[in-house]
């Protein structure tokens, strides 16, 4: 299949059972039908686990303060387009 944007061909890609062709010249990203429903459905299912393990009001009584944050998680967007 060809880049409908500079005529190259496209390279398609699976991830998290999403396939994908995107351009690697123009870095365009093309879907077939249903698989951007598929991609918001599994990035809202995402963000809903995140903030039911969310755990920001911990409090460290032995120090007498809150203990320090870990580094956030990677949004699962990040994690589908990382080629």
């Amino acid at each position: 299949m060809k880049c409908p944007i500079d005529n190259e061909n496209l390279v398609m890609s699976e991830r998290s059972g999403v396939e994908i062709d995107y351009c690697p010249k123009c870095r365009g990203v093309w879907l077939d039908r249903g698989e951007l429903d598929k991609i918001v459905e599994r990035a809202s299912s995402h963000s809903a686990n995140e903030r039911r393990t969310s755990r920001s009001d911990d409090y460290d009584e032995s120090f007498g303060r809150k203990p320090h944050r870990k580094k956030k998680r990677e949004s699962f967007l990040s994690e589908l387009f990382d080629f």
